[in-house]
């Protein structure tokens, strides 16, 4: 599969995953607050929630790419499992970074900070997809950090630590729970 071929994937992908990311917001309100959907959707306006925004629609994503590239690429899952960590590192940290310089989150730069990250983990997993090889340490570093990427974005809506990630700043909730 040649370069252009891959960033058109990725850039096709990126496109999907911040509308598909952003109707997630609204998912769950829209069906009765049902708990399984909790799962992918965001439950509360915690920083967490919106993590899973990025998260979940990208490795939809991924699968949705696999049949087209595990032939063609020996590094898919580590780029994938790469690319999709980024997403939401760089929405943290940005979103922790400029609310305590400004005191405040601001809608339209919260919304251009999510376009932004998922922009950004596209980018790199095309460029780790493009690399002719990656060293087996790594690869199996990105296994483990996407397994444990499910692992908590599949437990912490439902069970969420009390830290200031998990917390619902209008209600003071953590999680679907409570």
């Amino acid at each position: 599969m040649n370069k252009a071929k891959i960033l058109t994937w990725e850039i096709t992908g990126a496109l999907i995953i911040s509308l598909t990311g952003s109707l997630l917001h609204f998912v769950f309100a829209f069906v009765g607050e049902w708990p399984p959907v909790a799962l992918i959707a965001a439950v509360n306006e915690s920083v967490w929630e919106h993590l899973k925004l990025a998260f979940w629609p990208a490795l939809i994503y991924a699968l949705i790419e696999w049949p087209f590239f595990r032939k063609h690429t020996k590094n898919f899952w580590t780029a994938k499992s790469i690319g999709i960590f980024i997403m939401p590192v760089i929405i943290a940290s940005f979103f922790y970074t400029y609310t305590f310089l400004t005191g405040h989150n601001i809608l339209w730069l919260d919304i251009s900070l999510f376009v932004f990250a998922v922009f950004t983990g596209q980018i790199i997993s095309c460029g780790l997809l493009l690399r002719a090889s990656i060293a087996s340490g790594i690869k199996i570093l990105a296994t483990i950090l996407l397994v444990l990427m499910i692992a908590a974005f599949s437990l912490f809506t439902f069970f969420p630590p009390h830290f200031p990630l998990f917390c619902d700043p209008p209600t003071g909730q953590y999680g679907i729970l409570g």
